[in-house]
């Protein structure tokens, strides 16, 4: 029996997602929310006044960090910090969008962004969304109703296409997205019109693709979640339930969600830029911190960097260790690798196991296949930027960086319940 808070916090996942299609829409969305539980919005231009007990909110670009102080602060009171990333795989639009094809289709023209599984995206009724700047730098989000789609080639023009289908991604992925005249077809006029103003006036444009179909529960007892873009908002939500319901007493609580974790990170708004950075010296500072203040607050904080993992496939179980295989229901896992891909290291770990304990959830280990090399996260990133101890976690899924990913239903929940013991100290 799944329990009904489980399933309370997937519904309220489905939400999020929903309002997310794009990185901008999910540092704006978790903005909203937590203003709404009664934090602060700071803005990078301002001042900050900052009030023991107080609890902030910050947005840059697609980035968002919020923190909740205790009632004592100092110059060295340490940081409890969950992280987690904002961007999906997906197609970014060109500059010049606007393309047609043979037969008067419309069609598209973007880039690859990220790592997706290409096949996956064939086929699915997709939306546009993202953020339009215009000539005067008026920021405007925007989003498409089902707009666009990949169409696959019929079997019977490629006879050979289930021996192994391969695309090119500059010819293959281009989508549709109407037919007829090809003098009407302006698909920034369509996000100008989205978002209230003239086409004339879009000076940029940070435009994103995302599947259309809704998140729903399945499976023979409903204990299964499918999804666009539980990596990795799946993490970004669990974390930030978790710094919602935050009450710190020692340290501060400190949620981060950074965008461009998908193609490296390397970014103003990503972790490997100063947005982190800027954000917990700012703090620091506002009550009375130097360079040492600064240096010993570090040395005794702990970052638990959040991704979702590899769920072992029974399908292709050989490509898993044949030892620590994590389950799909069976807890969040705890990600370590020899090589540092994962931030993990036996502090960390046992800090990690601790507030799984506490929070009476199960934890599992993930571990790669000496053959299969291992991605990445965030952590490794902030690790060496920061000097702060890291620890990599996350929650089991399948189809990983496909257009419609799978987890357990009650895996985010286990999650969440885990990081809010880490931002309960």
């Amino acid at each position: 029996m799944i329990p009904a808070e489980a399933h309370a916090h997937i519904d309220d996942l489905a939400s999020f997602v929903q309002a997310s299609p794009s990185s901008y829409h999910a540092a704006d969305e978790a903005r909203r929310r937590l203003v709404d539980a009664g934090f602060t919005a700071l803005a990078e231009t301002d001042a900050w006044e900052l009030v023991p007990g107080g609890r902030y909110v910050i947005v840059r670009e697609g980035s968002v960090i919020a923190f909740a102080l205790p009632d004592t602060v100092t110059a060295t009171t340490p940081f409890q910090i969950v992280g987690a990333h904002t961007d999906s795989p997906s197609f970014k639009l060109k500059p010049k969008p606007t393309t047609t094809g043979v037969g008067g289709w419309w069609q598209l023209g973007w880039e690859v962004y990220g790592g997706p599984l290409l096949n996956s995206w064939l086929d699915r009724e997709l939306i546009l969304a993202g953020r339009i700047v215009t000539l005067g730098g008026e920021e405007h989000l925007v989003r498409t109703a089902p707009i666009a789609r990949i169409p696959q080639l019929a079997i019977h023009l490629d006879r050979g296409v289930n021996d192994g289908l391969s695309l090119d991604k500059q010819r293959q992925t281009a989508p549709i997205w109407g037919l007829g005249d090809a003098e009407s077809a302006d698909i920034l006029a369509v996000l100008a019109a989205e978002a209230g103003i003239d086409a004339e006036r879009i000076g940029g444009f940070d435009i994103v693709a995302a599947d259309s179909q809704a998140p729903r529960v399945f499976g023979a007892h409903d204990e299964l979640f499918a999804s666009g873009r539980l990596d990795n908002l799946l993490s970004t939500h669990a974390a930030l339930v978790a710094i919602r319901n935050a009450r710190p007493t020692e340290a501060i609580a400190m949620f981060a969600a950074f965008d461009h974790e998908e193609i490296g990170s390397s970014s103003r708004s990503g972790a490997a830029g100063p947005f982190h950075e800027e954000v917990l010296t700012r703090i620091l500072a506002a009550f009375g911190a130097g360079p040492e203040e600064r240096a010993r607050s570090f040395a005794a904080s702990l970052h638990v960097s959040s991704d979702v993992g590899h769920s072992v496939h029974p399908n292709y179980s050989e490509r898993h260790d044949t030892v620590n295989q994590p389950v799909a229901g069976q807890g969040p896992i705890l990600k370590i690798n020899a090589n540092q891909r994962y931030a993990t290291d036996a502090h960390g770990a046992a800090a990690w196991n601790a507030a799984c304990e506490r929070a009476g959830v199960p934890s599992q280990e993930f571990v790669s296949n000496n053959t299969v090399p291992c991605g990445s996260t965030i952590g490794p990133i902030s690790a060496t930027r920061l000097g702060i101890r890291t620890v990599d976690v996350g929650a089991p899924i399948l189809s990983m960086h496909s257009a419609r990913e799978l987890t357990a239903v009650v895996d985010p929940w286990y999650l969440s319940r885990a990081m809010g013991e880490i931002l309960a100290k």
